[in-house]
């Protein structure tokens, strides 16, 4: 796989260092490249605990992202899903610690809790004070001997972080850390393992699969299950962290492990809202990619009970970016829409034949939603059926609604509800062919004139005309013809869609982006869709 590095022997190296020019003169690290990867606070002044803690690369942008005003002092990064060594750790250690002493937040990993184990031995030897302490957050594998130390681990960096700033004592801020641990709880879900740089992508996970509870090294799970949306995903995730909620109110952190959109995010996010658990989780920290697994699609879900001091600690301002920061789980809050946007609803009216023709449209739409997406896929974004299905589905859930014995009426309602239904600009431009369509109906034209009319306006707005590789390719010859009946508009309509293919220069739309190689040989979808409507219709 194609990655943005230049060897992975570098990789971390280099990374720091982009993080450090990045960051304001804010961080600064010790001069131990490279097995020595020590990012610090600049702003230190050792009168404070010290917090330290790290780990393997790859869950950018834990640890090193984190160390700042209010949460880390200190962090130590090993090379990717690898443990730092004890004298990458004891270097960390003596570099910030004064007299109140360091604490140490460990994941639990083997090799974490020796390396830093050990290194805190040998710090204490030299007459420092040091705590340590294991995060165990992972409720996935319940006959785990050591729970795994997740994005949990957060929650003891924020808390920790507060009270440090704040100038609490090492043996209040370790109590602190260990009750959070205690009652830290989360969870992961993925579609896919991460790719590890400088080797081969593990295909463990199957098409139409995801993989519950799986770790931030990529290790496996606790089982692969069948992936039918967002919606299942949360619930089976809210399943496993339930029972072991504990009573009162909650902080959720919704963790982004690497390779989903912000998109993606914000639909889980409304889903935890949603769901089981969503009653008992007041406040939230993200969506946010905070604790990654490199490139990994997939999500966390990490849970702590929240009391005032718990609060007030997450909520404490901090001088970090990749902190998303804590804000109350709230309703979502709706207002009305500005005088003269709101939808003025037409009188509903019957007219069965016009209610036919509407509806024999609409399911042709539908039914090749695929194909045209397929078709779209080679010159744009791969929806252009999926946007005239959802538009038609809109449309004969409102034919209840609609005024179909008034044709001026009709033209401009159905125009409205395509401008409310469709996205993009081809929901744009018919709602503007059906509003000039009513208004010539208005003004006295038949409907195939109407029709005529409506093309005329789009063709003025939209700027294409025939030629230019649109759906007006296949419109307009249709239109044309249609005075000779039904079969003759199908036939112009297909001879206009299939001449498409051959135009290897599209001077509307996303395929106007694209070379001539890349246009050749194939219709232009929304020429397509105009085609298979009037052979629809024309069938009866």
């Amino acid at each position: 796989m194609k990655q943005f590095m230049n060897t992975r022997e570098a990789l971390v190296t280099e990374a720091i260092d982009g993080l450090l020019r990045a960051s304001g003169a804010r961080l600064a690290r010790l001069d131990g490249y490279p097995h020595i990867r020590v990012v610090v606070r600049t702003d230190w002044d050792r009168s404070r605990v010290a917090l330290v803690s790290g780990g393997g690369s790859g869950h950018e942008p834990s640890h090193a992202g984190f160390v700042g005003q209010g949460m880390l002092t200190a962090a130590v990064c090993g090379d990717v899903f690898a443990s730092p060594s004890v004298d990458a750790v004891l270097a960390g250690i003596l570099a910030v610690t004064g007299k109140a002493g360091c604490l140490l937040i460990v994941k639990n990993y083997t090799g974490d809790r020796l390396n830093f184990g050990l290194a805190a031995e040998r710090a204490r030897a030299f007459g420092f004070k040091v705590s340590m302490v294991i995060v165990d957050d992972d409720v996935a594998l319940p006959d785990l001997p050591q729970a795994r130390g997740v994005a949990g681990t957060l929650f003891v960096h924020k808390i920790a972080g507060a009270m440090a700033e704040a100038g609490a004592d090492l043996d209040t801020i370790t109590a602190a850390a260990q009750g959070v641990i205690r009652g830290a709880i989360s969870i992961g879900m993925s579609l896919d393992t991460c790719t590890v740089p400088g080797s081969p992508k593990e295909d463990r996970i199957g098409l139409g699969k995801a993989e519950l509870g799986l770790g931030i090294h990529g290790e496996a799970g606790v089982e692969q299950v069948d992936f039918g949306g967002a919606r299942e995903a949360i619930d089976m995730v809210a399943g496993r962290l339930g029972p072991h909620m504990g009573p009162g109110d909650h902080v959720a952190l919704l963790n982004n492990l690497g390779g989903t959109t912000p998109l993606e995010m914000s639909v889980l996010a409304e889903e935890l809202a949603r769901s089981a658990i969503g009653p008992r989780i007041r406040w939230i920290v993200g969506p946010a990619a905070m604790m990654t697994s490199l490139d990994m699609h997939g999500f966390s879900v990490s849970l702590l009970p929240a009391d005032d001091a718990r609060v007030r600690a997450l909520a404490a301002p901090v001088a970090l970016t990749a902190w998303p920061g804590l804000n109350p789980l709230g309703q979502v809050e709706v207002r009305p829409l500005p005088d003269g946007l709101s939808p003025i609803q037409p009188v509903p009216s019957p007219h069965p034949a016009r209610r036919t023709v509407i509806e024999t449209c609409c399911k042709a739409l539908i039914a090749v939603e695929k194909e045209l997406n397929a078709l779209d896929a080679k010159s744009g974004d791969g929806d252009t059926g999926s946007t005239l299905a959802t538009a038609a589905r809109a449309l004969v859930a409102a034919l209840d609604r609609l005024p179909l014995a008034d044709a001026t009426q009709l033209y401009r309602a159905i125009g409205m509800e395509l401008a409310q239904t469709m996205g993009g600009s081809s929901g744009v431009l018919l709602a503007i062919f059906f509003a000039a369509a009513g208004d010539a109906s208005a003004g006295g034209k038949e409907w195939i004139g109407a029709l005529s009319a409506g093309l005329d306006r789009v063709m003025q707005v939209g700027g294409a005309e025939p030629g230019h590789r649109t759906m007006i390719d296949a419109l307009a010859p249709a239109l044309a013809a249609l005075p000779q009946g039904l079969a003759a508009a199908a036939k112009a309509a297909r001879s206009g869609a299939d001449g498409t293919a051959a135009m290897t220069r599209a001077r509307a739309g996303r395929a106007s982006y694209l070379s001539a190689d890349k246009l050749a040989g194939f219709n232009d979808p929304g020429a397509e869709g105009v085609a298979v409507l009037f052979e629809t219709l024309a069938r009866g």
